[in-house]
Parts: C-alpha cells; structure tokens; sequence
C-alpha cells in the first residue's frame, strides 16, 4: 500500500472539546478525525468529498500546561448598521477562562492519497493544527510503501472503538468526526480509543478471541522496538454506521 507520509512540528495546539463554550477549555490528548480532515483541505485549498479518505496518525506532545484567555462578550445593542440587515452590536463584559494546551506537538500523518504530496509541499494555506493561531511546519512529505505484519507496535494514536473490548489499555473518548461544510457546518462525532502508551499486538497487551491473525498496516520507515514495526490503523471520515454518532441540531 502507497500512503502519503506528512510529519508536523509545532510549538502549542489544543483540540476543545466542542460542547464547552465557556469557563474551563479541555483539550483531547490527540486531534479529533474532524480536525484532521480541516488540516487536509487547508493544504489542498478546498473541500474535499470524503469518500474513501483514509487516515492514520501518530501523535505526541512533549507536555502540557494551563494558559490563561478571556473573550470579549457581546450583545446585539437594538437597530441595523447603517444600509445593511446587520445588527449592531456592543462590547460587553471579558470572560477569562483557562485553556489547555499541549506544547511541542509532533505528528506523523499518514493519508492514502499519495497523489496529494506536492500540494503538502506547498499548501495552499498556512500549517496549523487545532486553533488558528498555533502554527505548525512540515518538516518531511514524502510517499512510503506500507506493508503487512502480524506483529506490530501500536501508540499514541487512535483506535477503532471495537478494539476497547481487546485492551484494557487506551481511553474511550467520543470526538467529531467530520463537519459538513456544504451542510452549514453539520457535525457527526465517534467513539474513538486513545492510545497514549505502547502496546504490542503479539503480547498479553491484547486479548485473542480466535485462532485466527490478524495483520496490521505498518510504516518500515518510522523507528522499530525490538525490531517490531509500528503499526498503524486507518479510519475514514465517514465509515461504518456503528460507530457514527448523529448529534441534534
């Protein structure tokens, strides 16, 4: 399998949760499907259409820490501007709220549209990954040739939910998956399991239902432990129904 390589450096990012509009501001350790297909179309210049999308990553901060923010609340203060329907608005009260962030972010993403290396190389709009002010790099864009392996490393990446009944080891976390920005921004989230530590899928790390091996994807050019490879499992932006979740509007 070709598969486009992209690998990200970046000083902070966060990933909010979307429900939290005000005071504290949580981040999701690594970033949600729905922020990766964002980061995919700023490198393109446009929306893609989703189908048959897939994406892998691996992803790690070095730490992280609080800051502190304030927004500037505003209300609708009576009337329209003048010559136009817009209403007029004034400057309220400043909210200070604290937000996480996640400092030095390192990202090997991994995308099965090997055609797409020369817009990596010159993206369309600036790299950023989570907020609009958290500027980010490429530091390598190039296309690799993955293979099979019935022994691989799995971390710091994200799991199909189904494998949280095979490890004790990951947390369940419910993300968005995509937004449809030709449907005023409609969202869709999943059930994820985020794997921050190493497991090895030959291993008692993992649960065996049948007598059956399974092979995984993996990268020969990333680093090897113990020569295992680093495996790596892809998702789509759209998928299996069981694992999409339709929030109301």
């Amino acid at each position: 399998m070709r598969a486009l390589k992209v690998s990200l450096e970046g000083i902070t990012t966060s990933f909010r949760y979307p429900h939290f509009m005000i005071g504290d501001q949580p981040t999701f350790p690594m970033p949600p499907p729905a922020t990766i297909y964002g980061h995919i179309c700023s490198a393109l210049g446009k929306w893609v259409d989703p189908t048959g999308i897939l994406f892998a990553y691996h992803f790690t901060a070095l730490a992280g820490f609080e800051d502190l923010e304030h927004i500037h609340m505003v209300s609708a203060s009576g009337g329209k501007l003048p010559g136009t329907n817009e209403p007029k608005v004034q400057e309220g009260s400043i909210q200070p709220f604290r937000r996480q962030l996640l400092f030095q972010p390192r990202m090997d993403l991994y995308i099965n549209q090997p055609e797409w290396a020369e817009a990596f190389r010159s993206p369309v709009y600036p790299v950023i990954l989570g907020r609009s002010q958290d500027l980010c790099a490429y530091t390598s864009v190039e296309v690799v040739e993955l293979r099979q392996e019935k022994s691989v490393y799995l971390e710091h990446t994200l799991l199909p939910f189904e494998m949280a009944v095979r490890t004790q080891i990951g947390t369940v976390m419910l993300m968005p998956r995509f937004l449809d920005y030709h449907n005023k921004r409609y969202p869709t989230f999943a059930r994820y399991l985020a794997l921050q530590r190493r497991i090895l899928t030959n291993s008692l790390d993992m649960l065996q239902f049948d007598t059956s091996e399974q092979v995984y994807w993996c990268d020969p050019t990333a680093p090897a432990i113990q020569n295992i490879p680093r495996g790596l499992l892809f998702h789509s932006f759209q998928g299996n129904d069981y694992e999409s979740i339709t929030i109301s509007r």
